[in-house]
């Protein structure tokens, strides 16, 4: 089915929807939530929570890119799960060490100023993006967007990890130099 008949299913509070997005995109939304959380049940859990929430968005959302919809509410829902579970603990996996190489390019502030600021980094980030040759691209959103494993890239593209890691580690120098140049560090 047609992603544009999926939104439509939903705009029309058939319970249909739930079960053709399934069909879809659910090893899609599954795959996103178990590179996260690395446990099958609440991978499964996540996946669930996401029909339920674009249940709830649409309407009044009428996403053009549904399994960019999809992925984007799977991520945050497994990122707050890892939280939740990860709360009390020291806890390993693709997203802290994710989140620290990232660190040293973009940081976290509760100021007022920054939080304002925060829309036009994001604007930043993509035209950054949107300039990296399409393979850098593509690897960069795998490992920070994705949460992918620098194993499992290497393995996508048939390259050694250190070069991944190497790759990786130029491409965030360029973005640190960029948002230096922008003035956001």
């Amino acid at each position: 089915m047609e992603d544009r008949q999926i939104v439509a299913l939903y705009w029309a509070r058939d319970d249909d929807a739930i079960q053709e997005t399934s069909l879809k995109y659910g090893s899609y939304c599954h795959s996103i939530a178990y590179t996260i959380l690395q446990d099958r049940q609440d991978a499964q859990e996540c996946v669930n929570d996401t029909y339920m929430d674009a249940w709830h968005a649409m309407p009044p959302s009428r996403p053009s890119v549904l399994a960019t919809f999809l992925g984007k509410i799977t991520r945050r829902i497994s990122i707050d799960r890892w939280r939740v579970r990860n709360a009390q603990k020291r806890g390993g996996g693709e997203l802290p060490l994710a989140l620290d190489e990232l660190g040293e390019c973009v940081c976290d502030s509760t100021d007022v100023e920054a939080q304002v600021q925060r829309g036009e980094l994001i604007g930043a980030i993509h035209r950054f993006l949107d300039r990296l040759p399409d393979t850098e691209r593509r690897i960069f959103l795998l490992r920070y967007w994705y949460l992918e494993p620098i194993r499992s890239i290497a393995d996508r593209y048939g390259a050694s990890q250190s070069k991944v890691a190497s790759m990786l580690h130029r491409v965030r120098g360029k973005l640190r130099k960029q948002l230096e140049e922008e003035g956001y560090l």
